[in-house]
């Protein structure tokens, strides 16, 4: 490809034009940019560069483009697709171990935080996740997508940008942890989700905090168990 100046290439000059273009005029995650011919117009360069800016964004993770519908400011903007690699965790329980500690370290501090910052709207949908939680343990249904999107609405509650995008990598968690225990702690899950959202309702940063290392901890010693035992894993 032709370089341009300072060793960029033209598509990543082309790029940074159109990062600086979303910024400039205030475009949020979810909000539609201009078609290509009116992009080209507004940087003043041709259809092709911002094609080719439009491709390198996508792959970035910071646009995303729906067939038939044009292109839009990516939802998580900047997060590419498992950057930790959590599927390739499989069955291992010190990889799973790993994860939690992980968690531990970042998961009580957002919880912490979306009891102190999570609007009323928040909290109620956290609300209204958690039943819905319960009503699928007690059908005996699969409640992962219930649990990991809790777990995301609390990094979206908790008023700190960088801190939602890592609750958003690591949301994959909550499945990863349930397949790789075989879902053994479904009778705890909607006591242990109700006692966290009802932290963060009733705004306590302490009891969200350790409501959220209770529940990660279920789990954590379960996979500390396995991996200093690995024979008795079923």
């Amino acid at each position: 490809m032709e370089k341009a100046e300072k060793g960029h290439s033209r598509t990543d000059l082309a790029a940074n034009q159109l990062i600086e273009l979303i910024l400039e005029k205030g475009f949020q995650p979810g909000d539609k940019l201009p078609n290509e011919y009116e992009l080209a117009a507004l940087l003043g360069i041709g259809r092709s560069a911002v094609r080719e800016a439009i491709r390198q964004l996508v792959s970035r993770n910071i646009l995303k483009v729906r067939q038939g519908a044009g292109t839009f400011v990516a939802q998580e903007t900047g997060i590419p697709e498992d950057p930790l690699g959590l599927t390739f965790i499989g069955n291992d329980p010190g990889l799973a171990l790993e994860l939690s500690d992980v968690r531990m370290l970042i998961e009580p501090a957002a919880a912490e935080l979306a009891a102190i910052n999570a609007t009323d709207e928040q909290i109620e949908r956290m609300s209204q996740l958690c039943g819905e939680l319960g009503r699928l343990v007690a059908e005996g249904k699969s409640y992962i997508p219930a649990d990991l999107e809790i777990h995301r609405c609390i990094g979206e509650s908790c008023g700190n940008s960088i801190l939602r995008n890592l609750m958003y990598i690591l949301s994959d968690a909550s499945k990863i942890a349930i397949e790789i225990s075989k879902d053994r702690f479904r009778g705890v899950a909607h006591a242990e989700h109700e006692k966290l959202v009802q932290a963060i309702r009733r705004r306590d940063p302490v009891g969200a905090r350790y409501a959220m290392i209770s529940h990660l901890n279920t789990s954590r010693q379960h996979f500390a168990e396995q991996k200093e035992h690995p024979r008795t894993q079923s």
